[in-house]
């Protein structure tokens, strides 16, 4: 059974972490197959989006400490270079709009991977939860970088150092996630997003991403100068050229991505 399970449907790339008896706990074999997969959904052009979620129970629960703790396994600064550094560094430079659907519980690398999405969303059973201080590390896959910018130093410093266990709505008030859903409704209400993103104009999207990617490091004069490029390179797409049809003609436009 693969540890990740990967299809195309309607223009959307759904990537599925598949070990529900380990809570989609991360081993090098299933890191590894997440890079490929998401380096299979960047190149093709039939797909506009990606939806990542867990099979069963959880999202992940991070890293599979039986690998870490088996002296011929993998080192940790091995485990970072060539697994969970690499994989935050595809999702978050994708052309494409990418999702995670926060099925359960996100702990540790699993819930930093969630956070360097484009948009998160979780079911109202879903929990995160930073969970390295417990067994003596620092948070990685990019939590240090991420986490404070969404909900602020003094939330990031709390949750880190105490490794709190916070619900879905918690962290939807700390401003960690875009919507909590029912779990009734959650597989439907965010494949719905991911459907409505995916007949988007795909370029534009990808500018929007890079654009935020910058601004946390870039001064405002030079943010201003990358938007003026970025949108020079948007009015060039038949999208865009579509879109002011559609408008000058009152109806739904088509996009293609092109």
């Amino acid at each position: 059974m693969s540890s990740i399970i990967f299809h195309i449907e309607d223009h959307i790339a759904f990537i599925s972490f598949n070990r529900p008896d380990k809570l989609n706990a991360f081993n090098k074999e299933m890191a590894l197959l997440f890079q490929h997969y998401l380096d299979e959904a960047s190149s093709l052009k039939e797909v506009r989006c990606l939806y990542i979620t867990g099979k069963g129970k959880g999202f992940s629960a991070g890293q599979d400490l039986a690998e870490v703790a088996d002296p011929n396994g993998s080192g940790m600064a091995e485990i970072l270079s060539e697994q969970y550094n690499p994989i935050i560094k595809k999702i978050r430079n994708i052309p494409k709009p990418v999702i995670a659907a926060v099925n359960g519980v996100a702990a540790g690398a699993g819930a930093n991977i969630a956070l360097a999405c484009d948009i998160v969303i979780a079911n109202s059973s879903a929990s995160f939860i930073q969970a390295f201080s417990k067994i003596g590390l620092i948070p990685d896959s990019g939590g240090t970088y991420t986490l404070p910018r969404l909900v602020g130093l003094q939330r990031a410093s709390a949750l880190m150092m105490l490794g709190d266990k916070i619900s879905a709505h918690e962290a939807y008030q700390m401003g960690m996630l875009y919507k909590v859903f029912d779990n009734e409704n959650f597989e439907g209400e965010s494949i719905g997003i991911a459907n409505t993103l995916a007949s988007m104009p795909t370029k534009a999207l990808a500018y929007i991403k890079h654009a935020l990617n910058h601004s946390y490091s870039n001064s405002l004069e030079d943010q201003l100068a990358l938007e003026d490029d970025f949108q020079q390179k948007a009015a060039d797409t038949n999208d865009f050229k579509e879109g002011v049809r559609a408008f000058l003609e009152k109806r739904v436009p088509i996009f293609k991505g092109e």
